[in-house]
């Protein structure tokens, strides 16, 4: 996943504040990693080890219900008596066994961010359960879209976002990442549309709204994604293409024409690639995050638009999570660092690989700013400043800050440069092709790395001291740093321009996307109107196609108050759905009564273009009650 807002932490930091110790150094080694229980899951895992899943829904845009059943089959061990689902605002209707007879089940007790267990009587026998049950209106995991919240404003369109915990709100199912199964589905939608999943997918829309699917491989609940829309296919080569809105497909073509590279660029670092194939799926406005690694069809942001490639390391993330995270998963939620640390390090060495050592050297500079941005935030001793964070009795959303991405991702760029990069490579490909398709904790794995890297030379070991990275708060001592002229030579452009420059006079010819958001991330929050307006005059940022350059540029008129950027920014919230340009942007309005009264304004129109988990990350940060 490339990534959610911050404001899961914010929400909740004077909460957790000096409540969330962990052990620095925990003493015991867990060898076998799937006898650990899953905090954020009710479902008895070990017990009725579920194999397969087979879906059978009804996708209706009127009544905005997917129904149908979902049949499991398990493999009780012997005396168990009983099958434990993870479900939160599901309507079961029935269970039946494979006979056909009814079996005895209830729903438990409602917990607040878990949602109900279905508890589901077994027979001696039971080897399947087939659940019958309907979503309701507050299922986190859906997006529905009117017609007019798409592109092409003709047809609906629907879309799930299972990770972390919401896979339970549209399929009753063990939703943990540490469970892991094989899956089939058949889906049937209005005629004229297409449905996708994370599975084997068609490439032209059926004539009866009848769709078949197969997952061969077994992945965790929450990689179980749908979608449904006026959605039509190119192929980029022979294993991967794009999926998107008729109108946005030339546009998507374009972008991500290079995808077939990152995939053989990825090969070359880390071995197969094991998913067949690799498509893209370019969702409508509201997606709330960047993109979502679904296994062979990432969703992602048309932010990425940029009509110039510059923002396809997006791509390259959710094309690295195909080996790091969905072939090697984090077994629980507190050890997400280890799909997202190692996700960010892979997504750094393609974008090295298909661009360049400088063009990665400005993706690592940009993430430490990111790092050192939320760490100043949060605290330097906030104990969620840990990679291994402690999630007890908390939405695991939470845990999904910049900590784990950023901080875990320098972890590893730390190990290459102190064991060197060959013994680096060699030891994550084996890595991977070790633990393909198994979970990892955090224990597990500082123990693998010092026994297969580290014991190697007791210096690299000291030197890493990994225990303080993964235990310890803040941001370390040792933090690694690689060179970047292109932002050395920009930072005495920016001082000369704060100064006593002028905008024509900036060398901006050869400056990447990263190097304009570099620039406005370094410029003064009290820059003069002046130097707003000449930079706006001569560059017209305020209409860049590109949305990271974008936000950055809204986020510093805001703290200007330059007028002039105003009308863009709402057209822009109005339509974009991604939690990471909205959190900046509604928290600076909220800092005035003027940008209290705008905020609201824009909001009431733009939300029902955002997705659940965004309304209700939004909702709280403007504190809107709806009428």
């Amino acid at each position: 996943m490339k990534k959610y807002s911050l404001f899961y932490f914010f929400l909740f930091i004077l909460f957790t504040s000096g409540c969330q110790e962990k052990n620095k150094h925990q003493k015991e080694t867990v060898l076998q990693t799937e006898n650990i229980s899953d905090i954020h899951s009710f479902s008895n895992v070990e017990e009725i080890q579920p194999q397969h899943l087979d879906l059978d829904l009804r996708v209706d845009f009127e009544k905005r219900q997917i129904s149908g059943s979902a049949t499991w089959k398990i493999h009780p061990k012997e005396m168990i008596m009983k099958a434990i689902f993870d479900t939160r605002n599901l309507h079961i209707d029935s269970v039946l066994y494979a006979d056909g007879s009814l079996a005895n089940f209830h729903l438990g007790k409602n917990d607040e961010f878990l949602g109900k267990p279905l508890h589901i009587e077994l027979r001696p026998d039971t080897e399947s359960l087939q659940i019958f049950y309907k979503t309701q209106d507050n299922a986190t995991a859906l997006q529905w879209l009117t017609p007019e919240q798409t592109f092409g404003k003709q047809h609906p369109y629907l879309y799930t976002q299972s990770e972390s915990i919401h896979v339970r709100t549209w399929i009753p199912a063990p939703d943990s990442p540490g469970a892991r199964f094989t899956y089939n589905a058949k889906v049937e939608v209005p005629e004229g549309l297409l449905a996708l999943m994370s599975a084997e997918n068609p490439q032209v829309k059926s004539k009866d709204g009848k769709y078949y699917f197969t997952m061969n491989d077994k992945i965790p609940g929450y990689l179980i994604a749908l979608a449904v829309g006026d959605i039509a296919f190119h192929s980029i080569d022979h294993r991967t293409g794009v999926y998107a809105e008729p109108v946005i497909l030339k546009a998507s073509i374009n972008e991500l024409e290079d995808i077939g590279k990152m995939v053989e660029n990825a090969e070359a670092l880390y071995g197969e690639y094991r998913w067949g194939r690799y498509d893209v799926l370019m969702l409508p406005s509201g997606f709330p995050i960047g993109g979502m690694e679904n296994p062979r069809l990432t969703f992602a942001t048309p932010t990425i638009l940029s009509g110039d490639k510059s923002l396809t390391n997006l791509i390259a993330h959710e094309l690295a999570h195909s080996w790091s995270g969905n072939l090697v998963t984090n077994e629980t939620w507190e050890d997400f660092w280890l799909n997202e640390g190692f996700t960010t390090y892979f997504e750094q060495r393609i974008m090295e690989e298909t661009f360049g050592k400088e063009y990665s050297a400005m993706l690592w500079n940009l993430s430490e700013r990111t790092l050192r941005q939320t760490v100043s935030y949060m605290g330097e001793n906030h104990p969620d400043t840990r990679l291994k964070i402690d999630l007890k009795d908390r939405d695991p959303d939470l845990g999904f800050t910049d900590i784990p991405y950023e901080k875990g991702s320098a972890l590893l760029l730390l190990i290459e440069q102190t064991v060197g990069r060959k013994k680096w490579d060699d030891f994550l490909r084996n890595y991977f092709d070790t633990h393909a398709f198994q979970t990892m904790n955090t224990e597990y794995f500082i123990e693998y790395l010092n026994e297969k890297l580290l014991n190697e030379n007791p210096e690299w070991k000291n030197s890493i001291d990994i225990e303080s990275w993964v235990y310890g708060t803040g941001i370390p001592k040792n933090y690694p740093h690689l060179e970047n002229l292109r932002f050395k030579k920009l930072d005495d452009q920016i001082e000369e321009f704060v100064r006593n420059g002028k905008a024509i006079d900036l060398n901006t010819e050869e400056w990447s996307a990263y190097e304009w958001m570099h620039f406005i991330g370094e410029l003064p929050k009290d820059l003069s109107l002046i130097k707003m307006h000449d930079l706006d005059y001569v560059f017209d940022l305020t209409h860049t196609k590109n949305s990271e350059v974008a936000d950055l540029w809204y986020l510093l008129a805001l703290h200007t108050n330059y007028e002039p950027a105003f009308p863009a920014m709402k057209e822009f919230l109005y339509v974009t759905g991604r939690e990471k340009f909205l959190e900046p942007l509604y928290k600076q309005m909220m800092q005035s009564e003027e940008g209290k009264e705008m905020a609201k304004e824009i909001y009431k129109i733009a939300r029902n273009n955002y997705h659940p988990l965004t309304q209700k990350a939004m909702d709280e940060i403007l504190n809107w009650k709806e009428n």
